[in-house]
């Protein structure tokens, strides 16, 4: 299979997949997305965020930064590297970390992008903070959550910037800090480049390059996918033709965008959500990616639907093969992408960025924006003050509570209002581990079945940075059940009257706050301190409401 792919449709939707293509011909829109034309899009600032087009070229021509960063890492005898990070500055290190794994002779790579107390303690207690690199990562500098991960890590490592390392824009206010505090290297993003494009830049190289992979070997097959995308008729290029494949499809009523990858590269598809919803999802429009949905028989899957399949060649699983042919049998859209090994994952990270692109200028929005994200963020912020002026919050309203009477019915209420073409997300501002995982998974899976439609299950708050910008900003057919808690055990911020579970709590309220203010079908449950009976009573209860 070549890496054009192979794409598996009806007559009619080849024919509008075809259409777009001779317009993409007729109006040499290629040439005009390379000379960085903003009037393929909406024409306000879409020129000034198409840095991600030449940065494999510039990477290639740095290959000593990364081969020296690599090297030093190595010599110094880090056992761990710590990434503190969210979104764009999280998601693509957590790809490198899971499917490369531990390389040999170099340190192991994890990522924090969590306020959640739990998460934030189960993710110490996993290095060891006296031989542990942490490379705090934020292209802004004022993101809430790197600023207190630094925080509390820079004092739990006894002050020592020699074990710390940036990764920020030039002139960011993470910049001053990490000169101030000493830190060993800082290293830079691009303006022009923002965070969910940012792969292919420093912000996904460095960890690369620390945890021992050959940046120099993946930004050199990253290139042959930026060849074909800039130099390839709109026939043969990858990257317009997967873009306008997803923006025809999603015109005709197929917007949900549901991910299948092989376990070797599984988080790829987190990577991809964020590129995808946060890219597309804005004024009522947008593509809504599902990733790590259960699969199952076609016969549960609505008419609203498109199956990419991201392949890995060398470890293949036959079990997805099958279910992605049953697909293909009963006449869904399916895209396969043949991905060789995990070094063609950068060709990917570029083949989306040029396809999502290609998507948003087809459906008409600008993919460079996130406007209802900084809504959210300043929600936050103001509940966050709020609890610094006064030492609390302002009480939750409209809550469910685990053992209240009307559960039940509010569950049953929350669930009959889904219709076909909707898509259910579960919003869990819970520790992300396996075992809750697992719990929500079958919560997700009970209503896909149900229902039969689309669903998605992000944990808080670091969806907020991903999906959130298209639960909130894109088409109004979600329907959210958000999931809080009372934290078993808190963390204070050095420096800070608030917590870590404080700015949880902040987070998940203001999330509320906008999706209400914004029209979206929303139900919140409190699980109290137990999680684990909590969601095991919240199970009960959504089968007894889907009956």
């Amino acid at each position: 299979m070549s890496s054009l792919g192979t794409f598996t449709l009806t007559p009619d939707q080849h024919a509008a997949l075809q259409r777009v293509l001779d317009e993409w011909r007729t109006g040499n829109k290629v040439a005009r997305l390379w000379s960085k034309d903003a009037s393929l899009w909406t024409g306000s600032d879409e020129s000034k965020w198409l840095g991600w087009l030449d940065i494999v070229e510039s990477q290639l021509n740095a290959a000593d930064k990364f081969e020296q960063f690599s090297k030093d890492v190595r010599e110094r005898g880090f056992s761990h590297i710590l990434l503190l990070g969210m979104g764009g500055s999280s998601l693509c290190p957590e790809v490198h970390a899971l499917s490369f794994g531990k390389q040999n002779g170099f340190p192991e790579l994890h990522v924090l992008d969590s306020t959640d107390p739990a998460q934030l303690l189960a993710v110490e207690s996993r290095v060891n903070l006296a031989s542990t690199l942490f490379i705090v990562s934020s292209k802004s500098g004022s993101t809430l959550e790197p600023n207190i991960f630094k925080q509390y890590f820079f004092e739990r490592a006894g002050r020592d910037g020699s074990r710390f390392v940036a990764i920020t824009d030039p002139g960011s206010k993470m910049q001053q800090v990490a000169e101030q505090d000493g830190f060993w290297r800082i290293f830079y993003g691009l303006p022009s480049i923002g965070g969910r494009y940012s792969a292919l830049s420093d912000f996904g190289m460095i960890p690369a390059a620390g945890m021992g992979v050959d940046v120099p070997m993946f930004a050199g097959l990253a290139q042959g996918m930026v060849q074909a995308c800039s130099s390839k008729p709109v026939e043969q290029n990858p990257g317009v033709q997967l873009g306008a494949l997803l923006g025809s499809l999603a015109l005709a009523g197929r917007d949900k965008v549901t991910i299948i990858a092989s376990p070797g590269i599984l988080d790829l598809g987190a990577w991809l959500e964020q590129l995808i919803a946060e890219s597309t999802g804005k004024i009522g429009k947008g593509l809504i990616p599902v990733d790590r949905e259960p699969m199952d028989t076609p016969s549960v899957y609505g008419s609203d639907r498109v199956f990419v399949y991201e392949r890995l060649e060398s470890a293949p699983d036959l079990q997805q093969d099958l279910a992605v042919a049953a697909l293909e049998a009963a006449g869904h859209p399916v895209v396969r992408l043949a991905v060789p090994d995990v070094y063609h994952l950068g060709a990917e990270f570029f083949r989306w960025e040029m396809a999502t692109a290609v998507a948003g200028s087809i459906i008409a929005v600008n993919p460079f924006d996130q406007p209802d994200v900084e809504a959210a963020k300043i929600a936050t912020k103001k509940l966050t003050s709020a609890f610094e002026a006064s030492g609390s919050l302002p009480p939750e309203s409209d809550v469910v509570r685990i053992g209240d009477a009307d559960l039940e019915a509010r569950l049953r209420a929350c669930f009959n209002s889904i219709h076909a073409g909707d898509y259910f997300g579960i919003l869990a501002y819970i520790q992300m581990n396996a075992a809750h995982e697992d719990a929500l998974q079958a919560v997700r899976r009970k209503i896909r079945d149900s229902k039969k439609v689309a669903t998605c299950l992000g944990f808080g708050p670091r969806f907020l940075h991903s999906t959130g910008q298209a639960y909130k900003g894109g088409p109004n057919t979600g329907v959210f059940l958000q999931i809080t808690c009372d934290d078993a055990k808190d963390v204070p911020v050095p420096g800070q009257k608030y917590t870590f579970g404080i700015v949880k709590a902040a987070q998940a309220s203001g999330d509320l706050q906008v999706l209400r203010e914004r029209g979206r079908r929303t139900l919140h449950i409190h699980l109290g301190s137990d999680v684990g009976a909590g969601l095991a009573q919240l199970a009960s209860a959504v089968d007894r409401a889907v009956q």
